[in-house]
């Protein structure tokens, strides 16, 4: 959220709007609880000094859900969609909510592209939508499925946005990995049309993803490529931020170094740790913490006075996520 209130500051001081051409993706992971999003453009940080590239579209919320804000991107709009989720709203009530409400009016709402994804607060379960509007820059559109939305404008065709798709659905792994693979199914000189000369795909590119928990400053994966020397591409250059990023985690650990269980739960459950302290927290759909024990090497047994309900559990020690993961709460 830094950049987010740093651009919104820039852009109501300049009051601009940035028509830029973008392909993006906002997805959630339904075993982890992990949000995130990813994406690319032709705006970067030379040709509008301060956003930081591509970056701009992106508002993650920690256990709740990713928002997409592009097309004649709007600092007010962005912001709105943040309180909408933060109030409840469904994806697709924010965005309709969003077209009814847009700064510029009715007319400019048809000039955004938005793409989001969360998770219920009801019943955990994954949400998504899309929205494309009609004044958009062609080609333009989205694809939405039951945990992500891909969305672009400006675009070679709609066979970027099937690659990335089908990229990010045959790839295994942690979402921060499918994410990645979804924008190299777009790394094709001009997939943005307007960087065909510039012989890349976009100018920059970013790649986040959030942990239940985590604080707006301090996201688990926070990465960005907000401008290059001409003829770099970004996504490589991402590809390059992201390989290394990954050799400065600690291995995961051993299958049964850290176990919660029974999952679902009913009225205690106990939690596993080998050899070190650690602690243990959960947190519900919105992200709140609302549960938390010191764990001591071996068998912990923990007995929230909590609602039935889905949340997420997260295991650490020191500084090290050991494991974080759904867990089926009920009451005794």
């Amino acid at each position: 959220m830094k950049h987010f209130f740093l651009l919104s500051a820039f852009l109501a001081y300049t009051n601009l709007a940035i028509s830029q051409d973008t392909f993006s993706i906002v997805a959630v992971d339904t075993l982890t609880g992990e949000v995130g999003s990813a994406g690319a453009s032709c705006l970067d940080n030379i040709s509008f000094p301060g956003s930081g590239g591509a970056i701009i579209i992106s508002d993650l919320l920690p256990g709740r859900g990713a928002i997409h804000t592009q097309s004649f991107w709007n600092a007010t709009n962005q912001a709105n969609a943040r309180l909408k989720m933060e109030e409840g709203l469904s994806p697709e009530q924010i965005i309709n909510w969003l077209k009814t409400n847009d700064v510029g009016g009715i007319l400019n709402a048809q000039q955004r592209q938005y793409g989001i994804v969360d998770f219920d607060p009801a019943n955990g379960q994954p949400r998504s939508a899309a929205f494309t509007g009609t004044q958009c820059f062609d080609w333009k559109g989205h694809k939405t499925g039951l945990t992500y939305a891909i969305q672009g404008n400006i675009l070679l065709g709609p066979e970027i946005l099937d690659s990335m798709e089908a990229r990010f659905l045959n790839a295994s792994g942690p979402l921060a990995d499918r994410l990645m693979a979804a924008l190299q199914g777009a790394n094709v000189v001009g997939a943005d049309t307007r960087c065909t000369n510039n012989g890349t795909s976009s100018l920059s590119a970013f790649l986040r993803v959030a942990k239940p928990g985590d604080s707006d400053e301090n996201l688990y994966l926070d990465l960005n490529v907000p401008s290059l020397p001409a003829g770099q591409e970004p996504i490589d250059s991402l590809q390059t931020l992201y390989n290394q990023w990954k050799l400065t985690l600690a291995k995961e650990p051993a299958e049964g170094f850290v176990r919660l269980f029974p999952n679902p739960a009913k009225g205690s459950m106990s939690v596993f740790i080998e050899k070190e302290e650690g602690l243990f927290e959960m947190f519900n759909l919105s992200g709140q913490k609302v549960f938390e024990k010191n764990l001591v090497a071996g068998e912990n047994t923990c007995a929230p006075t909590l609602p039935a309900g889905i949340y997420f559990a997260r295991i650490s020690a020191g500084q090290k996520t050991l494991r974080t993961q759904k867990l089926f709460w009920q009451q005794p």
